[in-house]
Formats: C-alpha cells, structure tokens, sequence
C-alpha cells in the first residue's frame, strides 16, 4: 500500500506540541510545570522507590539515602518564579535549597508510602508547599520557612523538635516580602500583597524558638542525620536564611544541602555549628523532624 509521507513542518508541530504535553500537565491543583529532563529524573527517581524496601527503615534514614542521589546538582534559584499564574513547579535539574528540601521529603514520604507514579509525587509536593496543600495562588505558597514548618508540623508531616532539645525563644516578626515587593514580580498584585500581610501577622503571633549558632556543638548530640535544619538569621524582617538536612559524619553534625558556595548540593566539609559561626548572617538553627507517613 501507498504510504504518504507527512509534510516536514506538519512533523515539527507535533514534536512539539508532545513537549509542550509533557512540559505543562493539567491536574485537579491547576498546572504543573515539569521539563521533559525533570520528568526523565523523576521517572528514574520514582523507579529506584519502587525497588527500595524502606519498610524495616526509619523515614530519617530514608531521607539521608534519598538526598545523597542529588549531591553535585546545580544550585538553581528561583525555579518556582514563573510568570502568570501560580504553577506547581517539578524540576530536578536545578535546585535552591528549598526545592532540594522539597524534593527529598517528597521522595522519602513516597517510598514510605509505598506510591511511585507521576499523579502521586504531584499531589505530596504540593501538599508540601502550600497553605492548603494544593496550588491555588501566589500567596498560598508557603514563602516563609517558619511558616512551612508550622503548617506541615499542622499537616502531621513533621514536629519542630527545637524547644524540645534545648531551643530558646526566637523573635520571629518577617516582613520583608510585603516591605518590599519590587523585588518579586507576582506583588504587582496588590490583593496578594494583603494576603500575605495577613500570613506575616499570623507567623508573628506564634511561638517559635531557635538553638543559638554558640550553642549547636553543645545540643547536637540530640540532633538525628535526615532531621530538617532551618538556618534562622539575626534579620528583624526575615525568618529563615537557608535549610538543608542534619548528616552525621564522624560524630558531628553537618548539613547536607543545595550550597550557593558551591552552587551545587553538597554536604558541608565544616561541622554545622562551625559553618554557622563564620557567616554573621545566620544566627542558629530549627529543627524539625519528619514523622512516618
């Protein structure tokens, strides 16, 4: 039989249009934004869950094993700003420390779950990220990672640990995004600017505490390698100046995390205490714990 060849630019289009399918996904939280090279990694990720048998280990352990398939990613910043509406954004090629984080509790609660496809890892980031646990609008997303930590402690994802093992009372008043709101392309929306007023108002009615930068060396013991750490700042508007995960090497404590020092994700050749103390913009840490899904 006679086979007609399709028109060269007929082809084109359609090629693209199958990337443009996998680039932005449509899904009950809106759009997902995810390259075909996110989704290559992510697909390879999800496969290596399936093969995993997390059952006998605990989820901090999990997390440790997870997190060190990302050492020497680039350190990729604000990946998640994309122009128009909110999107739930995936990508695996490029991380900052939030998104690295991100990544890694969602991989970890996933192989505890027992759940491996697409849809799932979608609907557990998205949990993660935002105030409802679904991408609704800009200030939804949890922008504060003070508030991160209190909304998924309220989610039963995690527990902050920090008073429990020897944290001090920590100020914690941010207001740096609606003070300053040139510097983030979405607040041109004054409606979103009010929104997140409101979140800043109810982060500074809260209790919050910290371990001082002098006195990690001296709590670090109750400290567990995959426990979350969020690096507080001396700031009066700020909250969290970086997060990463708590490694145990050779008896200490240092932090495994997406580095702008290095610009790729890296674990810290200084023990933690030691790296906080040579930068003045990091005052001590948080911690919180994951708990098993």
């Amino acid at each position: 039989m006679l086979q007609l060849q399709p028109d060269h630019n007929v082809l084109i289009r359609m090629r693209l249009f199958l990337i443009f399918l996998i680039f932005v996904a449509h899904t009950g939280h809106g759009q997902t934004v995810c390259t075909p090279e996110s989704r290559d990694r992510l697909d390879e990720y999800l496969l290596k869950l399936s093969e995993m048998d997390p059952s006998q280990k605990p989820i901090n352990q999990v997390t440790v094993e997870i997190g060190q398939w990302f050492l020497n990613t680039p350190y990729v910043e604000k990946t998640l700003e994309l122009p128009g509406e909110e999107k739930l954004v995936i990508n695996l090629t490029g991380l900052d420390c939030t998104t690295y984080l991100e990544t890694v509790v969602t991989l970890s609660r996933l192989a505890k779950l027992g759940q491996f496809s697409f849809t799932d890892y979608e609907q557990e980031l998205s949990l993660l990220r935002y105030e409802e646990g679904s991408s609704m609008d800009y200030p939804s997303r949890l922008h504060y990672f003070s508030d991160w930590i209190y909304q998924n402690q309220e989610k039963g994802i995690l527990e902050d640990i920090t008073k429990e093992i020897g944290g001090k009372v920590y100020a914690n008043d941010p207001s740096f995004m609606t003070a300053n709101p040139r510097f983030y392309a979405q607040l041109a929306n004054p409606e979103y600017v009010k929104k997140l007023k409101q979140s800043e108002a109810a982060i500074s009615k809260r209790a919050y505490h910290y371990i001082p930068k002098e006195e990690i060396a001296k709590h670090e013991q109750k400290i567990q390698s995959g426990d979350l750490i969020a690096i507080t700042t001396p700031m009066q508007n700020l909250d969290i100046v970086h997060v990463g995960f708590a490694v145990k090497k050779n008896g200490r404590i240092h932090l495994m995390h997406a580095s702008t020092g290095s610009m790729k994700v890296e674990i810290s050749e200084k023990p933690l205490s030691d790296y906080l103390m040579g930068n003045k913009s990091q005052s001590g840490i948080m911690v919180a714990r994951l708990t098993s899904p």
